[in-house]
């Protein structure tokens, strides 16, 4: 039961939104050294990227802790609870240490005028430092170059695959957005580069050879199969299975491989592949029943992604959707991707109202002849989906990570718990 004092504290924490997105590092060094520079006495990894993010992040973390190492862990958005953003060794932060955090840092975030991202991100290296962990993973929330991830000097940069997403804030085109993605790249400092369209990889290379940072790119990955249990595939010779599914987890797996490798060599195979294994990141084709899963997809590579691993994965299985998504996501990129995938797809939205009305995504996916149902909620469309699955069919239910309470809660998931 969450006490009053922490239900204070995290609507204090949650008003700082008002500020809005201060996509600039000023407030956020300015803050930091009002609290001691944590950061200075940290091993750091500054992941950014647009698709695989937390996936990539979490099995790093994972061979990591395989390892013997005491591991941070910073990512967003949470899917339940705030604590989830901020774990060492797979245990978020507990709500007595976010209101000790808030009660110190206090005065200053009111002088500064911190928003909630930069006062969750100097939470988080004030956390670890605590906690003295050995090494951190910290993922970046939008973009890269001003965002307040980006005050840290890391022993590594990690960049996924980056796609279109977040337009409104870091650019309407893959160049603009592909710039500020690489925005974490820095003098000196390793990057290991994840698999990226032809776009990306220029801009990459570029900033890389500007910032005499040595570039690392993930080499071909040999896909051997995907299945309910997971993806098999092999890396430079090596076998490799993940818990995860999907040929683009492959890639992700591949892209942990390469960063543990440059910056902890003497970990071996067998570490390596016990982590791969072990590691889990909830809301990623997760299953939550009998051929139903969750996942947080909602930009047009990451939904690709799902739907193709689905039906490898289910052979021969129709599949029908329960699809919810902001209303700033550009759908006109989300149709093909969509249109004829489904024998039903429904749509619906949130409790609370954060996404876009069921009636107009119906509307909207109409024009451009994607077929739907709209349902009146979450609820009733996970029953649907149900019966649909009880008669030979797959479900998935997509399109945000904030519906994941709502998910979890319909489905008898106690998420909010989870050590990962």
């Amino acid at each position: 039961m969450t006490s009053p004092d922490f239900s204070l504290v995290l609507e204090s924490l949650f008003k700082l939104q008002r500020f809005g997105i201060k996509l600039g590092l000023e407030h956020t060094f300015q803050l930091l050294d009002r609290i001691g520079n944590p950061h200075h006495n940290l091993i750091l990894i500054h992941v950014a990227g647009t698709n695989g993010k937390g996936s990539t992040s979490a099995i790093i973390t994972k061979i990591l802790r395989e390892s013997g190492k005491k591991v941070g862990l910073y990512t967003s958005p949470h899917l339940v609870r705030f604590n989830e953003r901020i774990r060492v060794d797979g245990i978020p932060i507990t709500d007595e240490e976010i209101i000790f955090f808030m009660k110190k840092a206090e005065q200053a975030i009111l002088k500064i005028k911190s928003t909630f991202f930069e006062t969750t991100t100097a939470m988080a290296l004030d956390h670890f430092n605590s906690h003295k962990v050995d090494i951190a993973v910290i993922e970046t929330g939008l973009g890269g170059r001003l965002d307040s991830t980006n005050v840290i000097t890391p022993a590594l940069t990690v960049i996924t695959p980056i796609s279109m997403d977040h337009m409104e804030i870091l650019g309407k085109d893959i160049e603009t957005i592909s710039s500020e993605k690489a925005g974490i790249i820095k003098n000196g400092v390793p990057l290991i580069c994840g698999k990226q369209n032809s776009i990306a990889e220029k801009i990459i290379d570029l900033k890389s050879k500007e910032s005499g940072a040595v570039q690392i790119n993930v080499g071909q990955v040999i896909h051997k199969s995907i299945s309910l249990k997971g993806s098999k595939f092999s890396y430079k010779g090596k076998q490799y299975q993940t818990a995860f599914m999907g040929e683009h987890q492959a890639e992700n797996s591949a892209l942990a491989i390469e960063c543990i490798h440059n910056i902890y060599p003497d970990i071996s195979y067998d570490t390596i592949q016990n982590g791969l294994m072990k590691a889990y990141w909830p809301g990623r084709i997760q299953p939550i029943g009998d051929r139903l899963y969750y996942d947080v997809a909602h930009n047009e590579d990451g939904i690709k992604s799902l739907l193709k691993t689905i039906k490898q994965a289910n052979e021969g299985y129709p599949l029908f959707g329960l699809f919810c998504i902001k209303g700033d996501k550009d759908l006109h990129r989300l149709l093909n991707g969509l249109s004829g995938q489904f024998k039903k797809l429904l749509v619906t939205s949130d409790k609370e109202g954060l996404l876009l009305d069921a009636s107009l995504l119906s509307n909207k996916l109409s024009k451009f002849g994607v077929e739907n149902e709209v349902v009146s909620s979450i609820s009733i469309g996970i029953t649907k989906l149900n019966q649909f699955v009880e008669n030979g069919g797959v479900g998935i239910i997509f399109g945000s990570h904030y519906i994941a309470k709502e998910v979890y809660s319909c489905v008898g998931n106690s998420f909010d718990n989870d050590v990962i």
